[in-house]
């Protein structure tokens, strides 16, 4: 679909140029619909000159009560609505003595007097100002009410940006910690090879990490990269007794996902999972795409949840890394998408323990094709003069 020519900007995206704007609509309006009455009534023609003159009286009566309004309208409003109704009754007269001064003038030697005439005309402006007061004070408070939305909307943000952003830092130590200490019992075992290779891919991840910010959201497919940095890492702790399997769906690589969602998950299971048994176990990492949600898997083939064990205690259960992983894992979540999210942890039918992440299918929009610059005139490509 072709994208417009132009930007949309809110009416009131720029305010003066909306008071403008309705000003001389509003004041247009009610000109036009006086010249329409005074041709009804068989007025002459040359008393379309007194409807300009009063249009133009009353437009310039209500930038005068605009200042006004504007000065006194966040003040208390005791003094805000007697400030007003004294303005409005003062301009009411004014804007109905100079109409009626201006048509007696127009109709010198009529049968009507001077008192007759600005009673005639009195409702006719009053109507008019207090509809102009009206609308001037409800449009401003109705911005108002939308610049304090918007502005806790902003606060809103920003602290659920803070909130992800601390529990995304929450997690990183866990692990820092865990490769830290093999790194150690590598040196002090004279294993340096190992050791520096470790250290090597340590900051590789720890590079990836810094670089992302903690709120952002990354592809499944750079999710699964990183996570194979980290597995990389353990694989030289447990060598064969770490196995992993990767199932990721063609349709949902390119699906974004909270980074470093599942680097904890996959903690869990090599910490419950194979770092228990001497013969290890087997890690399935599986994505796929269910109806608008995308479904992520990671399952292990380790002795799952004790019979009985209420998969709701995990959480918090312990003050190790695990339960506070899995437990962050959750509440970025929760902060992410709200209701629309789905987190489950239970044993699978076959034997191990499987967490279950479900949340709304976004694809990652391609980049913009670049625009090829154009040529000068006359000189085509590879063509020399």
């Amino acid at each position: 679909m072709a994208a417009l020519p132009f930007r949309p900007t809110p009416f009131f995206g720029n305010k003066n140029r909306a008071f403008w704007r309705l000003q001389f609509l509003g004041w247009g309006g009610a000109m036009l619909l006086r010249a329409v009455s005074s041709i009804a009534n068989a007025q002459p023609w040359s008393f379309l000159v007194i409807v300009v003159i009063a249009t133009i009286t009353g437009f310039s009566i209500s930038l005068i009560m605009s200042v006004i309004y504007r000065a006194v309208m966040n003040r208390r409003p005791v003094v805000t609505w007697g400030i007003t109704a004294l303005v409005l009754a003062l301009a009411v007269g004014l804007y109905a003595f100079i109409d009626s001064w201006v048509i007696s003038l127009y109709r010198a030697g009529g049968d009507a007097s001077f008192a007759q005439l600005f009673v005639g005309v009195f409702y006719l402006d009053l109507t008019l100002l207090i509809s102009w007061t009206g609308l001037y004070y409800a449009i401003n408070f109705f911005l108002q009410v939308e610049e304090q939305n918007d502005q806790l909307m902003r606060l809103e943000a920003q602290a659920t940006s803070a909130q992800l952003a601390m529990l995304r830092y929450q997690l990183n130590p866990h692990f820092l910690f865990n490769t830290l200490n093999s790194i150690s019992t590598l040196v002090l075992l004279k294993q340096t090879e190992p050791a520096n290779a470790m250290l090597s891919r340590l900051s590789s991840f720890l590079r990836y990490t810094l670089v992302n910010e903690p709120t952002a959201r990354v592809t499944v497919a750079q999710e699964i990269e990183t996570l194979k940095l980290y597995l990389d890492i353990e694989l030289m702790r447990f060598e064969e007794r770490l196995r992993t399997e990767f199932r990721i769906d063609d349709a949902v690589s390119n699906a974004l996902m909270p980074s470093l969602l599942l680097q904890p998950l996959v903690e869990n299971a090599i910490k419950y999972a194979v770092s228990p048994l001497e013969y290890g176990a087997e890690i399935t990492i599986e994505a796929q795409l269910v109806g608008p949600m995308l479904r992520v898997t990671v399952s292990d083939t380790g002795p799952g949840l004790q019979p009985g064990t209420d998969p709701s205690t995990v959480f918090g259960a312990s003050t190790d890394s695990t339960g506070i992983g899995l437990a962050n894992i959750r509440d970025r979540l929760a902060q992410a998408y709200g209701e629309n999210q789905r987190f489950d942890i239970s044993n699978r039918p076959e034997g191990g323990f499987q967490v279950i992440l479900e949340l709304p299918f976004e694809p990652r929009e391609p980049a913009p094709a670049a625009i090829p610059a154009r040529r000068p005139a006359g000189i085509a490509s590879g063509v020399t003069a």
